[in-house]
């Protein structure tokens, strides 16, 4: 239930991102970083993808950590 709004964020768009990212020959994480440090190089949509997707990495990394912890 907590996690209603990640399916929300994603909506119809799940795995458009990582296709972009593999498309430019480049991890999520990397494509992510260069989307954000070129802004004005990507549309609006890609920008809020990436910014989305470094949100989801560190969700992931704190459950991790919790997890191992």
């Amino acid at each position: 239930m907590a996690e209603d709004w990640i399916s929300k964020a994603i909506g119809n768009d799940e795995g458009k991102f990582s296709a972009k990212a593999k498309r430019a020959d480049m991890s999520t994480a990397e494509f992510a970083r260069h989307v954000l440090a070129n802004k004005d190089d990507y549309p609006e949509r890609t920008e809020k993808q990436a910014n989305l997707a470094r949100t989801l990495a560190k969700v992931r990394q704190h459950k991790k950590n919790r997890s191992n912890g």
